[in-house]
C-alpha cells in the first residue's frame, strides 16, 4: 500500500469548490495510478475525518500554444471526496 502522503498531492481550491464545501464535498488532485479506495483511506487518515463517497475523474489536456510552438497541458486526476456530515476538514477553514 502507498503512503498516504503519495496518493493526495494537493488540495484544488477554487470558486466552486467553496461552494461544495458547504455540502461536505473537497476537491483534491490525486495519484494518477490511486484507486477510490486508496484515496477514501488516505483522506481518513491524514484529516481524521470519516469519509462517505470518492469520485474521480481524469482531466484531459487542453492545447496550449507558446509563440509558434503548440503543445498541450499536462494530464492529472481530480477526486471529489464527501465527507460524514458534521466533519470537516481544517485546511480549507472558511472564514
Amino acid at each position: 500500500m502507498k503512503d498516504s502522503r503519495e496518493v493526495i498531492i494537493r488540495p484544488i481550491i477554487t470558486e466552486h469548490t467553496y461552494e461544495q464545501m458547504e455540502q461536505g464535498v473537497y476537491t483534491f488532485e490525486v495519484a494518477k495510478d490511486s484507486n477510490k479506495v486508496e484515496i477514501g483511506q488516505a483522506i481518513e487518515a491524514i484529516f481524521g475525518v470519516t469519509v462517505v463517497k470518492v469520485n474521480t475523474m481524469n482531466v484531459k489536456p487542453k492545447p496550449k500554444r507558446v509563440r509558434y510552438t503548440a503543445g498541450k497541458t499536462r494530464t492529472w486526476k481530480k477526486a471529489m471526496v464527501t465527507v460524514a456530515e458534521g466533519d470537516s476538514i481544517e485546511i480549507f477553514a472558511q472564514s
